[in-house]
């Protein structure tokens, strides 16, 4: 089936652009494009698989309407369109549960990989969010009940958690520590329910905030 895709941006040739490159991508339909101030009853309305939204818009920006979605429970996963990178906006995005931050000058022949990678549970980060990502500057603030939650887990669900962190998908991550996908499956739904994460990027924000890292598992 096809990827059913909704861009939202306050600029008209920004939309038009991105809607050009994946329309014309197989196995891909933009089903819907909007400004911020419709996008949360366009996203509700046609259920996309994915959403790209942008930050910064003048009437209703992305967060705004990142955590309306949330609110709802819409099923689709988001990723957020830039021309810049603050830690305050990557913060405050993956934690709502945005799964990449794509620059608006992404080459357009890596777009729809980035797209397909987005759908299939995979985070995505342009080269200076993901500076931002991995720095440690934005989980300083790791709190007491994050770290009861991280102890919650076994030693390999923190080391599978860690592994999620980095990116990587199932597939990987068995490959890398000799177990089979669908044991990984396993482990990673049992880990978001002991952390009451609603998604793998929200599982992996509080690994990095509490300092968890695929070297250290057992720490």
């Amino acid at each position: 089936m096809n990827l059913r895709l909704v861009i939202v941006d306050d600029e008209a040739l920004v939309r038009t652009g991105f809607k050009v490159i994946l329309t014309a991508t197989h196995n891909m339909d933009v089903v819907a494009t909007c400004d911020g101030r419709e996008a949360v009853d366009t996203v509700i309305h046609h259920d996309p698989d994915v959403v790209l939204l942008d930050v910064r818009m003048p009437e209703v920006d992305g967060l705004t309407v990142l955590r309306e979605l949330r609110r709802r429970s819409c099923r689709a996963r988001v990723a957020m369109l830039t021309t810049f990178d603050t830690e305050e906006y990557v913060a405050t995005a993956l934690r709502l549960g945005a799964t990449g931050f794509l620059l608006k000058d992404t080459d357009p022949e890596q777009l729809p990989e980035f797209v397909r990678i987005i759908a299939s549970g995979g985070l995505v980060l342009a080269n200076s969010v993901g500076d931002i990502f991995t720095s440690g500057n934005l989980w300083r603030q790791g709190s007491e009940e994050d770290r009861r939650k991280i102890g919650s887990l076994s030693a390999r669900e923190r080391e599978v958690l860690a592994l999620v962190a980095e990116g990587l998908t199932n597939n990987e991550i068995a490959i890398r520590v000799h177990l089979s996908p669908m044991t990984i499956k396993d482990h990673v739904s049992a880990i978001l329910t002991k952390l009451g994460s609603g998604s793998r990027v929200q599982a992996a924000v509080l690994a990095e905030r509490t300092g968890l890292s695929a070297s250290s598992p057992d720490e």
